[in-house]
């Protein structure tokens, strides 16, 4: 049954979403922030920005009108980047009059707060006296450009409410794309958002051309302090070694698509941190995440080497060089 969609954000997943959505029957609405890109996107019939060359569906629209946007959706997607979800969320309240589900597809952890993507929706719901509708999240190795090229991909949805993680599993689910619901949205979460200063750590190697055995070696220590940190905070252990935890680890640490490992790569080639956020068309989560995890690690007691080391080449003025240096010099312990 043909169902009406809104999706919050205009990036290149969130289009690729929609476009799913579409190819399955269903009416999409995609609300930008910008009035201009929407109006660029309904007129070109693309997303030029972020997913150029692929056509948006006959049966998907673009509004940066909020209005026309909530009118009566029986899901809403949010797409907005996690350190933009509480400005943005926050000017649309008046429109969310009724507690529609929303999925979240962000992967990132608010700075400050310490929120994940659906703990700040719902806060900044309740805030404005919304009545929450019930919450879920999309996470696994997903890069737009391949699912939008039909590749093969697998994720998973997650939410306390079984009915609905299952309600999106059919709504999105593709002969290309192939979803698990997990009731673990704490671990789907703190993966998506912990794999991408990981993958800022993979692009530095790949700068530095430090070699596959380098890669392989953080590939495995970073999903080790990734699951501990995850565990710490309520997650659960299988999760990290599913789809959303070592499976997007590994298509981030290795996509040439991949917005944080290119970011991490210009930065081992040389570049400064300001250099290499400004080649980035697109929002490069993992960057601001850092801190966040950085600061939720200490709150827990989760040793986190890597993902420490990362945070002292971006916000200490550590050298990569050093960074890899200080990792390695460390002392001998067992591997677990």
């Amino acid at each position: 049954m043909s169902e009406r969609i809104t999706i919050i954000g205009d990036g290149a997943m969130g289009t690729t979403c929609g476009i799913m959505l579409c190819e399955n029957g269903h009416d999409v609405t995609v609300w930008s922030a910008f009035p201009d890109a929407a109006a660029e996107m309904a007129s070109a019939r693309e997303n030029l920005r972020f997913l150029p060359g692929y056509k948006l569906p006959d049966n998907m629209s673009v509004t940066a009108d909020p209005a026309a946007a909530f009118e009566a959706p029986a899901l809403i997607i949010s797409a907005v980047p996690t350190q933009f979800i509480r400005p943005v969320w926050t000017g649309l309240t008046d429109y969310y009059t009724r507690p529609v589900a929303i999925c979240s597809i962000a992967k990132g952890i608010e700075n400050n707060t310490l929120m994940r993507p659906t703990e700040i929706l719902a806060d900044v719901l309740r805030a404005a006296g919304c009545q929450v509708g019930p919450l879920a999240v999309l996470s696994g190795p997903s890069i737009a450009p391949e699912i939008a090229d039909k590749l093969p991909a697998t994720v998973a949805v997650g939410s306390a409410d079984a009915e609905l993680a299952a309600r999106i599993q059919k709504y999105f689910i593709r002969p290309y794309f192939r979803i698990y619901t997990n009731p673990d949205m704490i671990g789907l979460e703190l993966a998506g958002a912990a794999k991408n200063v990981i993958a800022i750590a993979a692009g530095i190697l790949d700068g530095m051309k430090s070699g596959d055995n380098a890669k392989a070696a953080l590939l495995s220590r970073g999903l080790a302090e990734i699951t501990r940190l995850g565990v710490a905070v309520g997650a659960q252990h299988d999760t990290f070694a599913g789809v959303a935890g070592v499976g997007d680890l590994v298509t981030t640490c290795i996509s040439p698509h991949g917005r944080n490992r290119g970011f991490g790569e210009l930065i081992g080639k040389g570049q400064t941190v300001e250099q290499a956020l400004g080649a980035n068309n697109s929002v490069v989560e993992g960057a601001a995440t850092t801190r966040s995890i950085v600061e939720l690690a200490k709150k827990v007691d989760a040793d986190m080497p890597i993902t420490q080391a990362v945070y002292e080449v971006l916000f200490a003025g550590k050298s990569a060089k050093e960074a890899i240096a200080s990792l390695m010099e460390r002392p001998p312990r067992a591997e677990s």
